[in-house]
């Protein structure tokens, strides 16, 4: 069985990690999930959702200060990481190997174990300093996969946008699904 840390920070677009947790749990895949108070403000914010919902995606659910979490070590064996949505202050913090909560620890876990890890940006316009991080996480074998979905599939729903962006995360973890349709493919 996969298990994977999943976290959720404090950016908009909530909705990318709820539709990954919702489908990594369809997958039966184990989930560490870490979740932000500002993540937290942002399900309010931005869904229908109550966070006690959200938590309850999750296979089990780590306080952001439990630095005796089991994620917070390396020996403790995971497939890799995905941070959806994720802010520009945590890929700073990820950047800059500054591991002052659990997310940022389990983070700085993944890099040092060589797991993939795979960020969801969202923020727009991008400055220097945020592509500067991002191009160091990126030398560091960090895939940074922006929340940017493609059109070449013809989406007519909101839900069919997310989707893409959340294939494209499984895309990168080799988890196989259908939530949007293939380049290249006749379906």
């Amino acid at each position: 069985m996969l298990r994977l840390v999943v976290g959720l920070s404090g950016a908009s677009g909530i909705v990318y990690g709820i539709r990954l947790l919702q489908v990594l749990r369809e997958k039966n895949v184990q989930t560490e999930l870490i979740m932000t108070p500002t993540a937290k403000q942002m399900v309010e914010l931005e869904t229908d959702h109550d966070p006690e919902e959200i938590l309850s995606l999750a296979t089990r659910v780590h306080r952001i200060d439990d630095f005796e979490s089991t994620i917070s070590s390396g020996g403790y064996l995971t497939d890799g990481m995905v941070i959806a949505p994720c802010s520009m202050k945590t890929l700073a913090g990820i950047a800059c190997g500054y591991a002052s909560n659990l997310l940022l620890r389990a983070a700085d876990v993944t890099l040092k174990e060589r797991r993939p890890l795979v960020l969801v940006p969202r923020e727009t316009p991008l400055n220097a300093i945020h592509l500067k991080n991002m191009l160091q996480l990126t030398e560091m074998g960090t895939t940074i996969l922006p929340a940017m979905p493609a059109f070449y599939n013809k989406p007519s729903t909101a839900n069919e946008l997310v989707d893409f962006v959340v294939g494209k995360a499984l895309d990168v973890l080799r988890i196989e699904h259908s939530l949007y349709k293939k380049w290249g493919t006749k379906d």
